[in-house]
């Protein structure tokens, strides 16, 4: 093979796991349209403007924290707050990051920088269970970025839809946020501790829920974890 022939191929070989990457995520795109608009329009409603809405998806880029975020500064929470309960929503990322670190380490700093700003949970779904040898960060970075422009927009399409239509909550989008999560964790639920992990967040999740409990969802996050920890070292 000629030197030429090898410099026309390199493209290729980018652009291809790139577009592998695109089209697997794109099903979980579809699944989290409603869920941008619905973040786009739950902005609005809570006093932003249109281009702090926009930009909160395009730096922030985290669904659930956004919509919890802004859910607490329309009901008029404190910094403090917001920041202790998106810290807790987002608090999966650090588990995502340790499992992709032998995968990820390797990269030079501004591909680590670049995965783990389009890290999320959709992403993680795809490319969890590479190992350093299957690992292609062309295609996980093809899949972070067409689910980052998808989320960004939904935004806008909410951003635009909140202007026109009032209420948008009323559809029932919200329902995409329980749609997207279980098409993404169903799949995961391989052995004894995740199951009982998923379990007890669902169990406690409701029951929390129903009883109007503070921080329901903190609380069930962080027993859900720990009770997929001790089932792993038990079965250990």
């Amino acid at each position: 093979m000629t030197y030429q022939s090898t410099l026309a191929e390199a493209p290729m070989q980018r652009l291809r796991p790139a577009l592998q990457g695109a089209m697997a995520i794109l099903p979980l795109c579809l699944a989290v349209l409603p869920w941008g608009i619905l973040a786009g329009s739950m902005a609005i409603e809570s006093g932003l403007t249109a281009a702090e809405g926009l930009g909160m998806s395009a730096i922030v880029f985290a669904g659930a924290s956004q919509l919890v975020a802004m859910g607490m500064l329309k009901s008029g929470a404190g910094l403090l707050a917001i920041l202790v309960s998106t810290f807790f929503v987002t608090a999966q990322h650090f588990l995502y990051g340790l499992r992709l670190r032998e995968c990820i380490a390797p990269l030079p700093l501004k591909w680590r920088v670049v995965l783990a700003f389009l890290l999320t949970d959709e992403l993680f779904a795809l490319t969890g269970e590479h190992g350093p040898a299957r690992f292609n960060r062309w295609y996980a970075l093809g899949a972070g970025l067409a689910f980052y422009l998808c989320w960004f927009l939904a935004t806008l399409l909410g951003v635009l839809a909140a202007s026109s239509v009032s209420d948008l909550g009323s559809f029932g989008l919200d329902f995409s946020i329980a749609a997207t999560f279980i098409a993404i964790v169903v799949p995961l639920v391989r052995n004894l501790p995740v199951l009982a992990c998923v379990l007890t967040a669902l169990v406690l999740s409701i029951g929390l829920h129903h009883y109007q409990v503070p921080g329901a969802l903190i609380i069930a996050t962080v027993v859900a974890m720990l009770v997929g920890l001790f089932c792993s070292r038990g079965r250990e």
